[in-house]
């Protein structure tokens, strides 16, 4: 009877841990290059999204833009019977509050929210940035088509939209288009301090910023590499945190840090096919993006982005020059590529919205013993728990164990100093949580 009891827990957790479920799959299907190609198109025939442009015509500038982009998220919202709910954001930045603002303006974000069922006031984002510029930040009446960056962020972020409405979700969604990036990344400053005033509890935050791209500068072309930015610990961290990581770890586990290595997971299990790369900066040397104003407030966030950049393409007055066309123009936009990246940012959107909270406190035991002892807070929603284990050079979570329902365990021979931990929360279908690195100690 014990034998058969300990056969039954077994199959129980293998059958748990190691299942794909087909949701994703036919998430990764749905995601349609056709329609990102059309929406692009549409964005790039705006003539500028400069932040600082017209905003009162109805063919030409940023109005029109988010306008349109706002009718897009309307008609999925009355496709799915009303499950987004859309609306604009605004923030007046006014005359030289940077010197690429040079007059005032109301930076305005689009938002659609697809509310969870379970878990309303937790949320998972998506976005993509709805401005663009040429070689003078402050041009903002000539033509600048953006094609790459950002309408190939923001055409994602409209398709993930669409797909993802079909589904209901225990945690909520936010499909998001941002103004003011090039002019110093101010919508997400506004999001992110309007979430913090709402009192939101942001899961994280994927940044698309640049989706379309597979020809790089030097010659390399691939339609399968990708890159995911994350900060290696939160710039909100105290100093008493700052201190602990001396001794105990975490150099490179914060928050964002497991967002990453969620999505690089679970990419690898239903993508195969992708090679995501992660990149242990904020953002590409020197550089930033619209997921640093949200990391800046406290919450977890990435950039997802091509790994192979043109930058004759990027920031630049549409001309020929020595033989060389520069400009980011529609050609050169991989659509089919910016469907995968899409599809990446809608499977691990749909496993984090069906997955359980994480844990709010995992604590570490087992110091000068033979054995790795863990502590952690029960949440609600989770058939049971994971606990992952790495070396301490290793980028990811390459060992796992799952122990069940329960709130503690511990690992016969496994030597506390010599790996990093995580314990995530498994969900009814087998979907996790992000991993959660130790914040606390008992011996």
């Amino acid at each position: 009877m014990k034998k058969l009891l300990l056969l039954t827990l077994l199959t129980s957790a293998i059958t748990l841990t190691a299942q794909t479920d087909q949701r994703i799959y036919d998430i990764i299907d749905a995601v349609s290059a056709e329609r990102i190609e059309n929406d692009v198109t549409k964005l790039v025939n705006f003539g500028t999204r400069h932040t600082l442009s017209d905003t009162v015509s109805t063919t030409r500038g940023i109005g029109a833009a988010r306008r349109w982009i706002k009718s897009e998220f309307e008609k999925t919202a009355a496709e799915c019977n009303g499950c987004l709910n859309v609306f604009f954001q605004k923030d007046l930045v006014k005359k030289g509050a940077n010197d690429r603002i040079i007059k005032d303006v109301e930076v305005v974000n689009v938002l659609a929210i697809q509310k969870g069922t379970k878990y309303p006031n937790r949320y998972i984002i998506m976005s993509g940035d709805i401005d663009s510029r040429v070689s003078d930040p402050t041009n903002f009446t000539d033509d600048s088509p953006g094609a790459n960056d950002n309408a190939s962020g923001m055409a994602g972020t409209i398709e993930a939209a669409r797909v993802l409405s079909k589904y209901k979700f225990e945690n909520s969604i936010i499909y998001m288009g941002l103004s003011g990036e090039e002019q110093g990344l101010f919508g997400g400053g506004g999001i992110a301090q309007y979430a913090k005033d709402k009192g939101w509890e942001v899961i994280g935050i994927f940044n698309n910023d640049m989706i379309g791209n597979i020809t790089g500068v030097d010659g390399t072309v691939s339609n399968v590499d990708f890159r995911i930015f994350s900060e290696p610990v939160p710039p909100t961290e105290t100093e008493a945190q700052r201190k602990a990581r001396r001794f105990y770890g975490g150099e490179v586990d914060g928050i964002s840090r497991q967002l990453a290595r969620y999505v690089h997971k679970n990419v690898k299990q239903y993508m195969p096919e992708m090679n995501p790369i992660m990149i242990y900066r904020l953002d590409r040397f020197g550089r930033g993006g619209h997921h640093r104003p949200f990391n800046d407030a406290g919450f977890p966030g990435i950039r997802i982005m091509e790994a192979h950049e043109n930058y004759t393409q990027q920031h630049q007055d549409i001309r020929v020059e020595d033989g060389i066309a520069y400009g980011d123009v529609l050609e050169h936009v991989n659509f089919k590529y910016a469907a995968k990246l899409t599809a990446v940012n809608a499977i691990n959107l749909a496993s984090i919205a069906w997955a359980p909270p994480s844990p709010k406190t995992v604590k570490i035991g087992g110091i000068v013993e033979p054995a790795a002892k863990f502590q952690w807070s029960k949440v609600d929603g989770a058939k049971g728990y994971k606990i992952y284990w790495r070396d301490t050079t290793s980028p990811t979570w390459d060992n796992s164990r799952y122990v069940g329902d329960v709130s503690e365990f511990v690992l016969e021979g496994i030597v506390i100093d010599n790996f990093f931990f995580g314990v995530s929360a498994v969900g009814k279908d087998g979907f996790e949580s992000p991993v959660v690195f130790p914040n606390g100690i008992f011996r």
